[in-house]
């Protein structure tokens, strides 16, 4: 009885919060002075079809740095977390993958990670980009460690393309501030025609960076969670 009256008391609370905000809320009817600039001269100044993906790749490619450090962070706590009970194993058993699984992961895993490359590597041209991507890459290793819960990864592999591509990132960002206009300024490279798949500058060399680092960190967390899972 208690718990529920607590429960109550803290969703009226946050109803009392919210509510002035929903009252208070008005559509804009037209965009503001930034968001009119990135509308207007995104295609033209980077050369990218997705305006998403141009303002987060460059024109906010630190806060997406940010993220990236983030998701590197998680990846690195669950490994040090679950790094003793590698190290410990305990006795335990496994249900066998049935057939139609182990089968299907053969033919569907590399598709899987095909299209995983295709929506990083074609971000500035159709909606998608590197976490989209990696995160796709990423559930084609799941679905390889259902079909074979055995299965092993090499976390060293693992972690030197999360590495490389981490660093490789840092170094366009820099290359940036030296031969264009700011940190991961992507007119480093010829933007091109926009439409075609080699423009944008470097935006679909930053996009892979990102679908790599992406997909390793999170294959990483599959992985570690995979060597401890008791059944």
């Amino acid at each position: 009885m208690v718990r529920r009256f607590a429960a109550l008391l803290l969703i009226l609370a946050l109803g009392a919060v919210f509510l002035p905000l929903f009252l208070a809320y008005h559509p804009d009817t037209s965009l503001n002075p930034t968001a009119l600039y990135y509308a207007e001269r995104t295609a033209q100044d980077l050369g990218a079809a997705n305006i998403v993906t141009a303002i987060v790749v460059t024109y906010r490619g630190l806060d997406t740095l940010g993220e990236v450090t983030v998701l590197f962070l998680s990846a690195a706590i669950v490994g040090l977390v679950l790094a003793r009970d590698r190290l410990t194993p305990r006795p335990h058993t496994r249900v066998p993958a049935g057939e139609l699984l182990t089968t299907g992961s053969r033919l569907l895993a590399p598709l899987i990670m095909l299209l995983g490359v295709y929506i990083f590597s074609n971000g500035h041209l159709t909606p998608g980009g590197g976490f989209q991507g990696g995160a796709v890459i990423a559930s084609g290793v799941l679905l390889l460690l259902l079909a074979d819960p055995e299965r092993r990864f090499g976390h060293r592999i693992i972690g030197f393309i999360e590495s490389l591509s981490g660093v490789a990132y840092v170094l366009i960002g820099l290359a940036g501030l030296y031969y264009a206009g700011g940190f991961l300024d992507n007119r480093i490279l010829p933007t091109g025609q926009v439409g075609q798949l080699f423009s944008a500058g470097a935006i679909p060399l930053i996009y892979s960076l990102i679908g790599l680092k992406v997909g390793s960190e999170f294959s990483s967390i599959l992985a570690d969670l995979s060597e401890t899972e008791e059944l």
